[in-house]
């Protein structure tokens, strides 16, 4: 199934944060918060300014993002759990990933 978000929202997938901690204890399922962190899957067109003109978004598809606890909305597609929200819930893209990734 293709997906296609309406105006200046945008289709995240969580990224799953270290089931350790950084000495090695094993972090169980219901002590773990839900990750702040995603990729983004789909983006839509743009939101209209006053003047009637499309301002195309920011983000673009593959940016690994930073969202607020409780941005988006949850829905499930073809079994998977995404959220859709809009672009101003992002807090930032995290451009140290996206060069690793590329240089790869």
């Amino acid at each position: 199934m293709t997906f296609r978000p309406l105006h200046d929202r945008i289709l995240v997938r969580r990224i799953d944060a270290e089931e350790k901690t950084a000495g090695g204890i094993i972090i169980p399922d219901t002590a773990k918060e839900k990750p702040q962190e995603g990729e983004v899957i789909a983006v839509g067109p743009g939101a209209r300014d006053d003047s009637g003109q499309l301002r195309p978004l920011d983000l673009k598809i593959g940016d690994r993002i930073l969202f607020g606890k409780w941005s988006g909305t949850e829905i499930r597609l073809d079994g998977e759990d995404f959220l859709i929200m809009k672009e101003s819930d992002v807090m930032g893209v995290i451009e140290a990933e996206a060069r690793a990734r590329t240089a790869a």
